[in-house]
């Protein structure tokens, strides 16, 4: 059986920004250990897709395009679409909406994956769009106008009343699937590639220049939920010259990382984006991975693919009780409460002068990552979805 996972942005600035470590190629690994023929088609808005990411995977682009043109780079990738079921990536016009079409014409089943509310980025249920009829006419014909974006917050708002149409959905946060129902498919890490014993910490420290340090590491893009400002100000509160907050790969979206750099910069060392192999002896730097997720509803629909990094690579993970994250951890991690600076700086100091305790329960991480949340684990629950559409 062939599987068509459909993906709204295949760009560096999209799917692609991660090098192959986001939700997409993680199913498409899963599907892959279950020998099924994967191929992944999107659009390209903007960049390029990595050229890493052609390599490695099937891969069909079109170039993303906004009203009118995106009905022919529509009509252009619903006829590239020629798997045996459709596996469209969050309920969005350019995903789930040319899945819906190509079904009418060709009764081809339809799983939708759903690994984030988009809609909290815009106001969540609250989100209204009341224009006048002249910003009405704006937004329409206009070149920049918002409603010739085919994912307008609007259109979003459409394709999630109709999630209901889908053959199958999967998600992977207890919040998603309260919203949205489905199958609990939470993010697999390759426990075999991101393996401890593989590498040398103190090597790895010396290569990316970490060696004078104690390291907190972030390993993903800094956003406002996701709590950097709160550990920054922790380590003010500490204020010890040797430790340091590594952010790897920076933020795609904005300068955020930037802002932080101009406020915190002396605690901050920042490392830019590395390919998915590459990353486990990135990670294996570090002391601690931090997690400091706000109690937003973004942070609570996300499962932080940070925490697998750092559960696998079985390091101490300093995280908040936000969304499924205690769930994930399940006494194999350190846990504060959100927005609270003070217990962060509290935890930090109680991690370096009790090393070999939080060794131990970054061990006991690592345990609970090969069984509750590998690749693996992903293959087998995908499995049971799938065999419906055999």
């Amino acid at each position: 059986m062939k599987v068509s996972i459909l993906v709204s942005d295949l760009s560096k600035s999209g799917a692609g920004r991660w090098g192959g470590a986001v939700r997409t190629f993680l199913l498409a690994q899963a599907l892959k250990k279950l020998h099924y023929d994967v191929e992944i088609l999107g659009f390209v808005f903007g960049d390029a897709p990595p050229e890493m990411l052609k390599t490695a995977w099937s891969m069909t682009t079109v170039p993303g395009r906004n009203y009118p043109g995106f009905l022919k780079s529509s009509q252009t990738l619903v006829g590239k679409i020629d798997g045996d079921v459709i596996y469209a990536l969050r309920p969005k016009p350019t995903t789930f909406g040319l899945a819906l079409l190509k079904r009418l014409q060709s009764r081809k089943p339809i799983i939708l994956d759903i690994d984030d509310w988009e809609l909290s980025w815009h106001g969540g249920d609250r989100l209204q769009y009341r224009p006048n009829i002249k910003q009405l006419a704006r937004d329409i014909l206009k070149p920049n106008g918002a409603l010739r974006y085919p994912d307008h917050p609007y259109y979003l708002k459409w394709m999630e009343k109709m999630v209901s149409r889908a053959d199958g959905i999967t998600v992977h946060t207890q919040f998603l699937q309260d919203r949205f129902g489905g199958i609990y498919v939470p993010n697999g890490k390759d426990t075999t590639l991101f393996d401890p014993n593989l590498c040398d910490p103190q090597a790895s420290r010396l290569k990316y220049g970490l060696a004078d340090y104690r390291i907190l590491m972030f390993p993903g893009a800094p956003r406002p939920y996701k709590g950097i400002e709160d550990i920054l100000t922790a380590l003010d509160k500490l204020n010890r010259s040797d430790l340091r907050l590594v952010i790897v790969g920076g933020s795609p979206y904005d300068d955020y990382d930037q802002q932080l750099i101009e406020r915190w910069g002396r605690w901050i060392i920042k490392l830019p984006t590395f390919p998915v192999g590459q990353m486990p002896e990135v990670v294996c730097a570090a002391h601690v991975v931090v997690v400091p997720q706000k109690d937003t509803p973004a942070a609570q629909a996300q499962f932080p693919l940070k925490l697998t990094d750092g559960m696998a690579m079985a390091k101490p993970i300093l995280a908040t009780r936000v969304g499924d994250i205690p769930e994930i951890l399940s006494n194999t991690g350190i846990l504060v409460d959100p927005s609270s600076p003070e217990q962060l700086a509290e935890k930090i100091q109680w991690i370096f002068e009790n090393l070999d305790a939080a060794n131990a329960l970054g061990i006991k991480a690592r345990e609970r990552c090969i069984q509750e949340y590998s690749i693996d684990t992903m293959a087998m629950t995908l499995e049971s979805l799938l065999r419906r559409f055999a």
